[in-house]
């Protein structure tokens, strides 16, 4: 069975562009006994594959040159030597790299999968009830701690982790304000969903009295998903006792020199600020816990999503480029 494959082509300098993807084609061998042959329906893209196409030691292995990029995903099960599944059944991968490559089939252990309630629309489990949801409510609520009454301003708000945060945040009764790309977004995040202010950082040149004007009383919880200048302007307003769950930096994910920036460690230590990062992967004895309290505030109406999906398998590169330039609203998705 001849199929496709988007391969790293070479890895970027800087910003990537299409040259670092190659589309090739191969050939699959047949099914052996227990495995199982898949066609990926939906492929999510986030922003921790640019790390990956570095070579570079992180907290997952990077993208290898001549092999196909991968990430989160729902396949459908097209052929099966697997009891445990049959053609038709949805299913995700829970191997010890739980991804689907960048191809049209692959081919899988039956025990690398596992089948998913095809009643849920199936995007959800790469968003609200996936890593995004996870992300932001272990991020908000292991780390950032919030009261009742506290503001939590939160990066990169528009995106999939962002938006949830938000809800997480007011559902915990504190004042949200969201900063996002562009006046589109700004609206989006407080007419549809609920943040009590909203900062275009596009359209304001100085973040740091846009900061203090949506947010009078300080900053409690600073949710980082960008980091850069954004977040040094973030840091000057926060509270003593503020906690910074560090989710993200974006904004210099493509930096090719060290970045340097003001020198936040006497803010830190003159107010007892608490800062972490963390990648989701710290939780995964807990993924189960996260995905019971997101399912019962789904079921209650009481978390929203929005999704920006893309149609084509060649879209791929597309879709992860376009998260640099801030093309998505809510998770960016791939329909293969």
């Amino acid at each position: 069975m001849k199929i496709k494959q988007i391969i790293l082509a070479s890895r970027p300098k800087g910003m990537p562009d299409k040259d670092n993807f190659k589309t090739v084609e191969i050939t699959l061998p047949e099914l052996k006994p227990g495995e199982v042959l898949v066609k990926p329906r939906y492929l999510s893209v986030d922003p921790y594959m640019r790390g990956r196409m570095n070579d570079a030691k992180s907290y997952i292995p990077p993208f290898q040159v001549g092999q196909p990029l991968e990430g989160g995903g729902v396949a459908e099960v097209t052929e099966s030597k697997d009891a445990q599944f049959k053609a038709g059944d949805l299913v995700m991968s829970t191997g010890v790299r739980p991804f689907l490559p960048w191809a049209t089939a692959a081919i899988f252990p039956g025990g690398d999968l596992r089948k998913i309630d095809s009643s849920i629309p199936p995007t959800t489990y790469l968003g609200i009830l996936g890593v995004p949801g996870l992300t932001a409510y272990f991020g908000l609520l292991d780390i950032g701690k919030p009261k009742a009454g506290e503001t939590v301003v939160i990066s990169g708000a528009a995106g999939a982790v962002g938006l949830l945060v938000g809800q997480l945040a007011r559902i915990q009764g504190c004042r949200v304000v969201g900063i996002a790309g562009g006046a589109e977004k700004v609206k989006m995040l407080t007419d549809n969903f609920d943040f009590d202010a909203a900062i275009d950082y596009k359209g304001n040149p100085d973040m740091s009295a846009a900061v203090a004007t949506a947010c009078p009383n300080g900053v409690d919880i600073y949710f980082d998903n960008v980091g850069g200048e954004i977040s040094d302007a973030v840091i000057t307003h926060l509270n003593f006792f503020a906690r910074i769950p560090l989710c993200g930096q974006i904004a210099l994910y493509n930096s090719t020199e060290v970045p340097i920036g003001p020198r936040i460690q006497p803010i830190m230590i003159t107010r007892s600020i608490l800062m972490q990062g963390f990648t989701i992967g710290n939780y995964a004895t807990r993924f189960g816990e996260g995905v019971k309290y997101l399912s019962e505030l789904i079921k209650a109406g009481k978390l929203k999503y929005t999704e920006t999906v893309e149609e084509g398998f060649e879209l791929l590169p597309d879709a992860l480029l376009g998260l640099f330039s801030g093309k998505n609203s809510g998770k960016m998705i791939v329909k293969v």
